[in-house]
């Protein structure tokens, strides 16, 4: 960075991504990553939702992280939160049943519900 131009472009484009991320449209996949759910497997998780989010073309869905979701005999934890829906709850996910939720809820609206907290309860 060599002037306050160049500033204030890396600025604009970080204000930019913070926007998007703000999408009251956008569907939020939260996979929980706290010690806990690493343990149990969510990094592996979490990128097959990254590779089928980006192989589907799916921008409308943001893809983050959070830490301990607060139920560590279940990770790895996955939650989906569609815009005007309840938020759904996927329990003891690995990266083939991510996919299928990629494929199912996100992409057809359908939840996959033998995968949701209230199955396994």
């Amino acid at each position: 960075m060599k002037s306050l131009a160049e500033l204030e472009a890396i600025r604009n484009k970080a204000k930019g991504s913070v926007n998007l991320r703000k999408d009251d449209h956008a569907v939020r996949v939260v996979v929980g990553m706290a010690t806990c759910g690493i343990a149990a497997g969510a990094r592996p998780v979490m990128a097959a939702i990254m590779e089928e989010v980006a192989k589907r073309n799916l921008e409308h869905v943001a893809v983050t992280q959070t830490g301990c979701i607060g139920v560590c005999r279940l990770e790895p934890i996955v939650e989906v939160m569609v815009p005007g829906e309840e938020k759904v709850t996927y329990v003891k996910v690995d990266p083939k049943k991510a996919a299928e939720i990629v494929s199912e809820h996100i992409v057809n609206g359908r939840i996959v519900t033998k995968y949701t907290i209230g199955a396994a309860e």
